[in-house]
């Protein structure tokens, strides 16, 4: 059985345990005075990015978010090859200046 709070115009606050289809109290257990039940906001945590997307997404999201994936994985292998480029081309220049220098270590 759900338990009900309520509040009465003069401040006093109870709580009520009843059933569902029982009738609402109209009076305060303490004053007799009229009373008001008390709501209390759920705490709810949309958690995640994009809660209604990612749940209740179509078809076309789909093909957005696979795009948008193909698109990242893109990046990600130009800045790859940008890397490797960068560093062959460092290690190339370091075996140049040493050729150049007679560096033969024997």
């Amino acid at each position: 059985m759900p338990i009900y709070e309520y509040r009465c115009e003069n401040g006093h606050l109870f709580e009520v345990m009843q059933k569902m289809s029982d009738a609402p109290v109209t009076v305060c257990e303490t004053c007799g005075a009229p009373v008001s039940r008390v709501f209390h906001p759920i705490a709810v945590h949309f958690k995640g990015s994009g809660f209604y997307n990612t749940d209740y997404g179509t078809s076309k999201r789909k093909r957005e978010q696979d795009a948008s994936a193909k698109a990242g994985a893109d990046k990600n292998d130009a800045k790859a090859k940008d890397k490797k480029s960068e560093s062959s081309a460092s290690s190339s220049s370091l075996s140049d200046s040493s050729s150049k220098s007679g560096g033969s270590a024997d």
